[in-house]
């Protein structure tokens, strides 16, 4: 009983003698001598209940109390942590260029040599692949190349330019992509369309900017794609037609431009200075030139490439 009565304390004999004289005043006898003990049980029984009742109730309200404060010290923290944390910046204003100034350079791009016979496509594995087709590796009629990247490669410094709002158009026809070669500005959109009554799978291969795997079903809206940084000669394939290939170069400034079926080309809009200017072709590489410019100069800048030793 001594250890009953601990459990009990003060309040509990309390509470069980009023019980007990309760039961006495009814004139209720005893059936049996434990009685008492029985309702002694029977009260710790329901006292205990009545612990752990409280103690569900005081655990809930410290989780909730503990959820609350975690909640606020978070906003707390991503209140600061917003202040600290500096914004982008934004993007630095054009360098302006005195229009009454520009220079211009032009010129043709040769093949010396015999130009190879462009081989022939079989595209019977699609039906919906009609016409005929040819690789377009080295485009050469009459020693002028075509699809040569010109683009000025040094002497701008650190000025910076407007990118175009105006997307640049990669078509999907015939099953082949027009143009072979496209030049646009890092950022710039490029709207891609499909002519075809099949389905392509554009897919960029880039090392500089991220690659991206995309189908485009017929009749379907156009995509519009972009790359955040510069990249000269960024391979494009279709994995639907493995014969689909074309070459796109992403440049940080709007002095580019890619020789037509004649090597013809032309940049304009260039303020004076002293320039490298260099000439890309997916199968003969790289050459390079130097030109100065004067104020308000347009200058010819020709270019030759010979056969690869390959």
């Amino acid at each position: 009983m001594s250890a009953h009565r601990d459990r009990l304390g003060h309040r509990g004999r309390a509470a069980l003698q009023r019980r007990v004289e309760a039961i006495n005043s009814a004139g209720l006898q005893p059936r049996r001598p434990l009685v008492y003990r029985d309702i002694f049980v029977q009260f710790l029984h329901e006292r205990d209940i009545m612990n752990k009742k409280s103690w569900i109730i005081y655990a809930s309200t410290l989780c909730l109390c503990g959820l609350l404060l975690l909640a606020a010290c978070n906003k707390k923290e991503n209140a600061e942590q917003s202040a600290n944390t500096p914004q982008p910046a934004a993007a630095p204003a054009a360098t302006p260029i005195d229009p009454n100034t520009v220079a211009t350079i032009n010129g043709t791009v040769k093949f010396d040599g015999t130009a190879p016979k462009p081989a022939k496509i079989d595209m019977s594995q699609d039906p919906a692949c009609k016409g005929t087709n040819e690789s377009e590796n080295i485009v050469a009629a009459n020693g002028d190349l075509a699809n040569v990247f010109v683009y000025v490669k040094d002497g701008l410094g650190n000025r910076t330019f407007d990118v175009p709002s105006t997307p640049v158009t990669l078509d999907q026809s015939g099953c082949k992509y027009h143009p072979h070669v496209l030049g646009v500005m890092a950022g710039q959109n490029i709207e891609i369309k499909n002519d075809d009554q099949t389905t392509h799978n554009i897919h960029p291969t880039p090392k500089d900017n991220r690659e991206w795997n995309e189908s485009q079903p017929p009749a379907s809206a156009p995509l519009d794609k972009s790359f955040a940084r510069e990249e000269i000669m960024l391979p494009v394939k279709c994995n639907q037609h493995p014969w689909m290939k074309m070459y796109i170069s992403v440049v940080k400034t709007p002095f580019y431009a890619v020789t037509d079926k004649d090597g013809k080309y032309e940049i304009k809009g260039l303020p004076p200075g002293d320039y490298t200017i260099a000439f890309v072709q997916e199968k003969l590489g790289e050459q390079d030139q130097k030109v100065t410019l004067a104020a308000k100069d347009t200058k010819t800048v020709d270019q030759t490439f010979k056969p690869s030793a390959e």
